[in-house]
């Protein structure tokens, strides 16, 4: 039995990490990390683990290579679709996946690093333009300006609750907003959306510009500080 410990800010995609994980019998998650000092305490507490942590977290990549080692583990990044691989491997991690690996490509690099090879994926062949990203497009084209709000959020991990407070409605029109999100995307559940979302570069793109006017919104209708 391997033992795993998984460390990502993004909430959302740290459960859906977990939940392919969790179907190979020969793995076992057993510290779940969403900020570096609980990775830290994580992996001084159990030695001989395999560690998967986002590189988005931004750790001190010697300080959390030497640690790794000294304690018996092996380091496995999950970049950005945009990083170099190599620049991982080249400062002594074992493996290295992108934001958008398949379930069956997971499994397979923790296998190998558990079994003490190095694994280095194929470099994802993104799309030169937005517009090659078709299913992208189709699906960003088909939103409304609110589920487009919704979708960005949910790509934050923001709960329906927050959502509705964010965008001053109530959690059951988000409910039936995301009945017709779901509809038009093909997925069955938010983290499936998620997914969906980070998987097409398009789509992606509007969420993270759509994400950022919602919070230079609040910024700006935000009280100003009290002197």
């Amino acid at each position: 039995m391997n033992k795993l410990i998984l460390a990502d800010s993004q909430a959302i995609f740290r459960a859906g990490t977990a939940k392919v994980l969790a179907m190979d019998e020969g793995l076992r998650i057993i510290a779940q990390c969403p900020d570096l000092d609980r990775m830290y305490h994580a992996i001084t507490t159990f030695p001989g683990s395999i560690i998967l942590f986002a590189a988005s977290m931004r750790p001190e990549l010697p300080r959390l290579k030497m640690l790794i080692e000294t304690m018996g583990s092996r380091g496995i990044v999950i970049a950005e679709n945009t990083d170099a691989a190599s620049t991982y491997l080249q400062q002594g991690f074992r493996g290295v996946v992108f934001r958008n690996v398949t379930g069956n490509a997971l499994v397979e690099c923790v296998r190998r690093v558990a079994a003490g090879e190095t694994w280095l994926p194929p470099q994802v062949m993104m799309p030169d333009s937005p517009e090659e990203d078709m299913v992208g497009t189709r699906v960003r084209d088909r939103l409304t300006p609110k589920e487009m709000r919704i979708v960005a959020l949910i790509s934050q991990g923001c709960k329906n609750r927050e959502i509705a407070s964010r965008l001053k409605t109530t959690e059951q029109v988000i409910k039936n907003y995301l009945r017709s999100i779901y509809d038009k995307t093909g997925v069955s559940d938010r983290l499936e959306l998620a997914l969906f979302t980070i998987h097409h570069r398009v789509l992606a793109q509007a969420a993270a510009e759509v994400g950022n006017k919602i919070e230079a919104e609040e910024q700006a209708a935000a009280p100003p500080a009290v002197a």
